[in-house]
């Protein structure tokens, strides 16, 4: 019987692989494999509890192990699984970073960043031009902002829609780089966000509905090791360019994606959830993430 060379890494695209050869991961999976490695690493260097470190190596032992069942008996339940499956690891992934906390830290970084916001909001007119219309803005900006964290799962859902579900690893590698790459960093940047070191200043001038419920999300659900880059501009920025590379033809589509994540950037300053060096950061990020996905996937390929 002729065995099929074995590949390292990525899911191959037109060849046949003996699945008996070794467990395949998916890039995307390949991602959140290192990503949670990386983080089991950093409750070592941090000093935590063996629970910490016990519960940081499950995940990706546990991912491996899906791709060793679905390389091993190939099933479409399965594969569907994987597909939306990092969706839910995302949120986990954030909600993991709160053991890196840091109770007490120099706040200078932030006193200059907060300059720099009320340049932007005050002397280019960017809270004046976003309050106009009354609340009508604010609102639209507070969705934008909540709605980040369904931009995986809506992602996902729009490529099934559009017939592209065998794009949905090609969609989520460079998406989850854009994320996973901000997160990485929250640890050794410790910060808090412009809504809670400076409380009370520089504040919306409306309180719409929608900004008290994302407030209350933010407050029992979110973080508090670090604000920067912001992973939520950056997934923005990385689900646009993925949305724009592999489904190119679909201009409304591309073209809500790319106003998206306009509009999240500027929620995240004008809603004082993030200072503007955030923002320009996780754009950055956000920019590096499919170009670095293309490059490491073209390496992946050149060694399988």
């Amino acid at each position: 019987m002729r065995i099929s060379r074995p590949v390292v890494g990525w899911i191959p695209s037109d060849r046949s692989v003996d699945a008996s050869v070794e467990p395949m991961l998916r890039r995307s999976e390949w991602v959140l494999v290192l990503y949670f490695t990386y983080t089991a690493l950093l409750t070592i260097h941090f000093s935590l509890s063996f629970f910490h470190r016990a519960a940081a190596v499950t995940i990706p032992t546990l991912l491996m192990l899906l791709a060793y069942v679905d390389s091993f008996q190939p099933r479409f339940a399965t594969s569907v699984v994987r597909d939306w499956l990092p969706a839910p690891l995302i949120l986990l992934a954030y909600w993991q970073l709160d053991w890196f906390a840091q109770p007490a830290y120099l706040r200078e970084l932030e006193r200059w960043w907060l300059g720099l916001d009320r340049t932007i909001l005050y002397q280019y007119g960017v809270q004046a031009g976003v309050e106009l219309f009354g609340p009508v803005i604010p609102t639209i900006l507070e969705i934008a902002y909540i709605l980040v964290y369904a931009i995986p799962p809506l992602s996902i859902a729009a490529l099934y829609l559009c017939h592209r579900r065998k794009q949905v690893d090609a969609f989520l590698f460079p998406f989850l780089l854009g994320v996973l790459l901000c997160y990485a960093q929250f640890p050794f940047w410790p910060s808090e966000p412009p809504r809670a070191v400076f409380p009370g200043q520089d504040m919306p001038t409306f309180q719409t509905p929608i900004r008290v419920f994302s407030l209350w999300i933010v407050g029992n659900y979110g973080i508090h090791t670090s604000v920067f880059p912001s992973a939520h501009v950056s997934g923005a920025v990385a689900a646009a360019l993925g949305m724009a590379h592999l489904v190119p033809r679909r201009r409304l589509l591309v073209s809500a994606y790319f106003a998206y994540a306009a509009l999240v950037a500027i929620a995240t300053i004008y809603g004082r959830y993030h200072y503007a060096v955030d923002a320009i950061a996780g754009t950055a990020v956000g920019c590096i993430a499919l170009p670095l996905g293309t490059w490491l996937s073209s390496q992946g390929e050149r060694h399988s």
